[in-house]
């Protein structure tokens, strides 16, 4: 993969690739500096906010129009009304503890989990101008005293100063702080109206804590402010386009790609990324230019998937035009379908893991992180892994990396929406599989290397090169992407005791290892060192139990009735048949040395 060019070794000065993959100061978002320049600030606003409250309690309590905020208080005190009384307890409790706080983690969970890439900019302006706020209000309450209006008070007065509206500011920055998010992040026709309704809450809570007789105008005001300021401090060190955020320049990228060009390092061979561009944004394709750049790989295009081809067509024109490793850089979907054209060429693919599920990376032991596992793998050495082939009425033959199979798991991702993937990751697979219980079991009949055919019920059946999944879950516990064999597992529960069992399984890997199982009719598959035998069978449970275990290097599968099926998470259509074969050895990836 490499040509060391004489003098400029990978041994040689400033050859050494980075502690952390794909970073450079000129990337640098300035974090430091702008967190010195809140806690800075943060000090002014706290000390001009307790200034201005022991100003009024102080020289200018005798001055307007400090003077006539009692005569503001008893107004409204004598125009209280049952209608208007109930109208400001709901008010008010827009700005109780427990509310802003349940609000603001609310907020910031759907801005992270709800856009299809987080938001992290806006989550830590609105999570951090609320805690601000809060810090600042127990600092100016407990060096500001001042007594509550000596009306009749609709609360309990809590053991603070009547300065500032605790209330009143908790308010302003979460409501307010959204409105501005809603103007910045959305383009729909209503955002103006959604954000003056936001901003209109803070001022409905600062006067109905003063119809509730626990604050003056003043207190309010204060609150407000203090609010306000929190917003301002955190807003221009965390929002993207302000000073304080140090945001690097428009070229950075450019800056940190050509500093690690002119660095000596081994000349590489031609690569080409393929990239998913519904899962990876523009930082962390930055990342992966500066990564690719540290190692050596230079001028290193990157081709997107589109709907209508999502790998394969992008694949094949880049070994046309003479590429000697593929990168891919995206979920299950996007790997198979470059794996598949890369079937048999001997090219060397590095994983870069983007998507929901990313199953081989997980399985191969890989970091989750872009930048980090495009660094391990281009840093790594070659291994053969195998692909299994499938084919069915319907659909034609296609390679898989994971998992294919039919029945629940294939209704299950049918069910599952490209939204609710967004918001949720792998738990909305769960969440999606409810529906699935419902549905009668399947009859099939299976049929292992030309032996005898095998007739089962089953909720679920799945043909796997890869034992685990997320959450730790092992499906198939014994699967392993290089033992030049694929795995089926029959899945039939039945009653609650029945799936409590295949539960046990899939959270303990029930299951032997194949190394223990008994010697099959066909012997060791090629390659494997005698550590498995096609056609041989496992049970996890008494008699047939709720999960049955085969290995095979050929396996034909018959529906009674048409199934939902899916190949590596996509679905791939309802059908009655299902025919899979191992191809041992048929892929070439990129891993760590510690990996083999």
């Amino acid at each position: 993969m490499e040509t060391t060019v004489p003098g400029r070794g990978a041994d040689g000065p400033g050859a050494s690739a980075p502690r952390r993959p794909g970073r450079s100061p000129a990337l640098s978002s300035g974090t430091a500096k702008a967190a010195a320049r809140v806690a800075a600030f943060a000090v002014c606003q706290a000390a001009l906010v307790a200034g201005a409250g022991l100003l009024i309690t102080g020289p200018a309590h005798e001055l307007w129009p400090m003077t006539a905020e009692d005569a503001v208080v008893r107004a409204l005190v004598d125009a209280r009304t049952a209608t208007l009384t109930t109208a400001s307890t709901v008010v008010s409790a827009l700005g109780d503890t427990g509310t802003v706080v349940g609000l603001t983690l609310l907020a910031c969970l759907a801005l992270v989990l709800v856009p299809r890439l987080p938001l992290w900019r806006e989550t830590v302006f609105l999570a951090a101008a609320v805690s601000l706020q809060s810090a600042v209000f127990l600092l100016v309450t407990a060096s500001v005293d001042r007594t509550r209006p000596d009306v009749e008070r609709l609360d309990d007065s809590p053991p603070t100063s009547s300065y500032t509206s605790g209330h009143t500011g908790a308010a302003t920055a979460l409501y307010a702080g959204l409105a501005v998010l809603v103007l910045s992040r959305v383009r729909a026709p209503w955002r103006a109206p959604l954000a003056a309704l936001l901003l209109l809450v803070p001022l409905l809570v600062g006067l109905a804590r003063l119809y509730r007789g626990m604050h003056h105008p003043t207190d309010v005001a204060g609150g407000l402010v203090n609010g306000s300021l929190s917003l301002l401090v955190v807003g221009r060190a965390a929002l993207a386009g302000h000073s304080w955020a140090a945001r690097p320049p428009a070229d950075a990228a450019e800056i940190a790609v050509a500093a690690a060009e002119r660095r000596p390092a081994p000349v590489r061979k031609q690569a080409a990324v393929i990239v998913n561009p519904t899962v990876t944004d523009a930082a962390t394709r930055d990342r992966l230019r500066l990564v690719l750049a540290q190692h050596g790989y230079h001028d290193t295009p990157f081709i997107d998937t589109t709907a209508q081809d999502p790998g394969g067509g992008q694949t094949a024109g880049a070994l046309r035009a003479g590429a000697e490793l593929i990168v891919v850089c995206g979920g299950d979907g996007t790997v198979r379908t470059v794996a598949d054209a890369l079937a048999g060429t001997g090219v060397p693919l590095v994983l870069v893991p983007c998507g929901t599920g990313n199953l081989l990376a997980r399985n191969l032991g890989l970091p989750l992180g872009p930048a980090d596992a495009l660094a391990a793998g281009l840093a790594g050495e070659p291994r053969t892994l195998d692909l299994g082939r499938i084919e069915g009425d319907g659909f034609p033959a296609v390679h898989f990396t994971a998992m294919a199979g039919a029945g629940l798991d294939a209704a299950m991702l049918e069910e599952t929406s490209d939204r609710a993937k967004s918001a949720l990751g792998w738990p909305a697979y769960v969440l999606a599989g409810a529906k699935g219980l419902r549905a009668p079991r399947m009859r099939l009949t299976v049929s292992l290397d030309g032996g005898p055919e095998l007739h089962r019920t089953a909720r679920m059946v799945l043909i796997a090169n890869i034992g685990t999944v997320q959450a730790g879950a092992a499906p198939v516990p014994a699967a392993r992407p290089d033992d030049g064999l694929l795995d089926l597992a029959v899945f039939d529960p039945r009653g609650a005791g029945g799936w409590l069992r295949t539960a046990g399984v899939l959270l303990r890997g029930g299951g032997r290892p194949r190394d223990a199982e008994e010697p099959g009719a066909n012997g060791p598959a090629p390659g494997t060192g005698g550590r498995g035998t096609a056609g041989t069978s496992r049970t996890a449970g008494s008699a047939r139990g709720p999960v049955e275990f085969h290995t095979f290097r050929r396996a034909e599968l018959s529906f009674t009735r048409p199934q939902p099926r899916e190949v590596d998470g996509d679905p791939v259509g309802p059908g009655l048949r299902l025919a899979a074969e191992v191809r041992p050895g048929a892929l070439t990836v990129l891993l760590p040395a510690r990996e083999r």
